[in-house]
């Protein structure tokens, strides 16, 4: 059964005869970026159009990763030479899936009663540059935790989208732009939280202490003249970049300010 929501999660979405992938935010709190690949069924009834569905989480650095080995053109020298020599290698390859003691907590456990496996792939297309596969089935955890696949060459689901070189960079870039974007969001939304109270506190103090600093004071009270300050002493000779610039850390000495460590 397919079931789409309005798709206000999607980044980025790409299709291919019969297929699509697409890269969704909802799991950014997660440090995993979702993929849902899809192959379908134009000829079935609404609704049941879906032949296969398979949700891929792969941690971020890892994603990251494999988007700066495109932007900087190793990955496609690389697909470039796999091509060349005919070889078969995945040139990305993320092993996940579900361990069958979660399956049944969450009363989904498989017949079999093995792990889920779900495995996502980028190898190189023939007719195209890359193929990005995506494979689930049986699979066993082994003793670090990783469900390795034991569906060999036949999984329950696959799902391969063909890509070209340029349609790889622009799902793997808009999806870095869109975390990057998030991860900025939540950096200002939890420094907010941690030291907006601090701040404002401090804020109406130093808005108190002006108000009392502008009153006026009584005839009887006020203060005898104060004595003209001494001129300060002579700054000593700096060589180097502080003496033209000032210091790189704002002080003579090196160290930051009071002022500027307050903020953090």
């Amino acid at each position: 059964m397919e079931t789409q929501n309005n798709n206000r999660d999607q980044i980025i979405r790409k299709d291919a005869r019969g297929c699509f992938v697409e890269v969704k935010n909802d799991c950014f709190h997660l440090d995993k970026i979702h993929l849902q690949f899809v192959a379908y069924d134009k000829s079935r009834p609404a609704g049941q159009r879906y032949t296969s569905n398979i949700h891929i989480y792969i941690d971020v650095p890892q994603f990251l990763a494999l988007a700066q080995e495109a932007a900087n053109g190793s990955l496609h020298m690389r697909m470039q030479q796999y091509k060349n020599e005919r070889k078969t290698d995945a040139l990305f390859e993320h092993l996940g899936g579900t361990a069958a003691k979660r399956l049944a907590y969450y009363g989904k456990s498989r017949p079999d009663g093995m792990s889920l496996s779900r495995v996502v792939k980028l190898t190189v297309a023939e007719k195209g540059d890359y193929f990005f596969t995506a494979d689930s089935g049986p699979g066993e955890e082994n003793k670090t935790g990783l469900i390795v696949p034991r569906f060999g060459k036949s999984p329950e689901q696959h799902v391969s989208v063909i890509l070209t070189w340029r349609q790889l960079n622009e799902l793997l870039f808009a999806t870095v732009v869109h975390y990057k974007a998030w991860l900025s969001a939540k950096y200002m939304a939890d420094w907010a939280a941690l030291h907006a109270p601090r701040l404002e506190e401090g804020g109406q103090r130093k808005g108190q202490k002006s108000q009392e600093s502008t009153r006026a004071p009584s005839p009887g009270n006020w203060p005898a003249a104060a004595p003209p300050p001494a001129p300060p002493a002579a700054p000593p000779p700096q060589t180097g970049f502080g003496s033209a610039f000032g210091s790189v850390y704002g002080s003579a000495g090196g160290n930051v300010s009071a002022d500027d460590k307050r903020i953090f």
